[in-house]
Formats: C-alpha cells, structure tokens, sequence
C-alpha cells in the first residue's frame, strides 16, 4: 500500500532538533546518554544528572533531576534483536548526491551476493528511492506477515527493502517532515524480516540530517557497522563528502574506504579516458600525481 497505508505509526519519534549532530558524538560520561540530549550530557547516572549549565533546555532534565532517568528508546531492543542476526552492516554514504552512490550500493550487494553470501540491500532514500529499479524489480510488492514486512528477493542470496516498493506509481513524490521520515527508517531496521544475512548494504541518501541521525542512533549498539564513501574527483563534491565523514568520526562508526566515481570516461572506439571531472588538487603532503577522491582520503 501507499505510504502511511496499513504501516505503524511513526508519530512516536521525536523530531530532529538542532542539537541532534552533537548527540552521536562519543565523549566520557556517567551512566547511558539520551538520543535527544544535549553534547555536555554527565550522563543519566551521573550525580549532576539534570543539575548542570549544559542540562538547562534539554527535554530529559525534570526526569533526570528526579532521578528517573529519561525514557528509554522502545523500538532499541526490537531493533537491536534484528541487527542480531546480521554479521555485517555496511552504510553507502555521501554527503553528495548525483555521485553514484546507489550505483555502488547495488553493485555492491550484487558482488555480495553473487560470491555466495546472503546479502540484503536497504534504501533508506525515502524522497528518491532508486533500489528497486537498480536491480530490476520495480513492479515487485512488499507483503506483511506474521513476522512482519517480507523483503523482495532478488535471487537466492540477495533482498532488498525500499520506500519505492510501497507508492502508488512510480512518480509519486513523498512529501514528509523528519519526524516521518525518521519513523520510517527506524520501521525498516525494526520490522523487516531480514532473517540471518552475511551482509546488509544501507543505500542512505546524501547529506548528513534525518536519516543518517536516526540510522547511527539505531545501529550505534550493533557489531561490524562500517560505511563505503562515494564521491565524484572534483572539489565541490569532495567539500561534502568531507562533510560525511566529519559525521561517521562523530558517530563512531569507522570508514572502510572511499570510492571515486565518474573518475574517467574511456571511449569505446579510441580508448582514450577523459576526466569529465577535473580533480581537486593534491592534498599538501600527498604523494605525487595523487588527487581528487584519493588525495581526500590521504588527508585522514
């Protein structure tokens, strides 16, 4: 069905505040520190609970100064179980768009698969879902069970989830606030039969705002959770992806690798590659001849 159509509902996640790219950041604290509190948080069983400068504003501080502590996220632990059950979790990120990131993310869950390991892909691109059509399989549904949303199945040893699956046609747009689109996310992490994977690719969207917030709160308690960086050689592209990669150091989630895109284009009749993109320059002590994507990644 549509979106919205027979789904639980999303109105329980609160929506993104400002404050929210400080919150993944790790820092030393007392006791568990609330998705929606403040940097400075001492930590919920912290003596200064409540009672410090930096709790002036925070939504927990009555709970906290009571010492009841705040609420407890009620989708972590259904959403923990499922993760469980998954070796390995790889976010496809960019801070970018138009870089190939989906381009890569399917590829990717496609090698995946295809070298015998059970794979599943999830596009968390709620505004322009692009997985279905990458991997063929635009007309497919997704079906509710017992268990909950069933993924499509690309082959044996590869599924994919996507908000593509569930619009009435393909044009139509989603038009949503953060907080919906939040609920969504979180929705595909907690009630999507994934069964037991080797491998769960995540397609997110470029940027480092709702989704990507709401993707590193809900994964931050699992194991083996990396991210692929995609750009393109030139500097505009890569003033960005810096910018997602400031996120995952943020969000402790460590950097596999980065993947230049669109490096070249070789002519299939002459062979000659021309760069579409002009590169950035190297980075300053960068080794000769290396620039763009490669020379970003030197600059640790």
């Amino acid at each position: 069905g549509a979106p919205g159509e027979d789904q639980p509902s999303a109105d329980h996640d609160a929506d993104t505040s400002e404050e929210e790219m400080a919150e993944v950041e790790a820092s030393p604290t007392e006791g568990e520190v609330p998705d929606n509190a403040p940097a400075s948080c001492p930590g919920t069983a912290s003596d200064q609970a409540g009672k410090t400068d930096g709790c002036e504003g925070c939504p927990n501080q009555k709970a906290c100064s009571s010492g009841e502590g705040a609420p407890v996220d009620p989708d972590a632990e259904a959403i923990a179980a499922r993760m469980a059950g998954i070796k390995y979790k790889v976010l496809v990120l960019s801070g970018k768009g138009g870089v190939g990131k989906s381009t890569v993310a399917s590829q990717l869950a496609l090698a995946l698969s295809d070298g015998g390991s059970d794979t599943g892909l999830l596009d968390i691109d709620i505004c322009g879902p692009s997985a279905p059509r990458m991997l063929g399989v635009e007309a497919e549904e997704v079906r509710q069970a017992g268990t909950g949303w069933q993924p499509v199945w690309v082959g044996d040893r590869l599924c994919v989830m996507s908000i593509g699956f569930m619009l009435p046609t393909k044009s139509d747009a989603v038009v949503w606030r953060g907080v919906r689109k939040n609920g969504l996310v979180k929705q595909f992490l907690r009630d999507v039969e994934w069964g037991d994977l080797d491998y769960l690719v995540v397609d997110a969207p470029p940027g480092t705002s709702d989704e990507h917030i709401t993707l590193a709160q809900s994964v931050k308690e699992a194991s083996n959770v990396a991210a692929v960086i995609v750009t393109t050689p030139q500097e505009v592209s890569l003033l960005d992806v810096r910018k997602e990669m400031s996120f995952c150091a943020k969000a402790g989630i460590p950097v596999l690798g980065v993947v230049e895109n669109m490096a070249a284009f070789v002519c299939p009749n002459c062979n000659h590659a021309s760069e579409i993109f002009p590169p950035a320059p190297s980075a300053p002590g960068a080794p000769p001849g290396v620039s763009g994507g490669e020379a970003m990644a030197l600059e640790g």
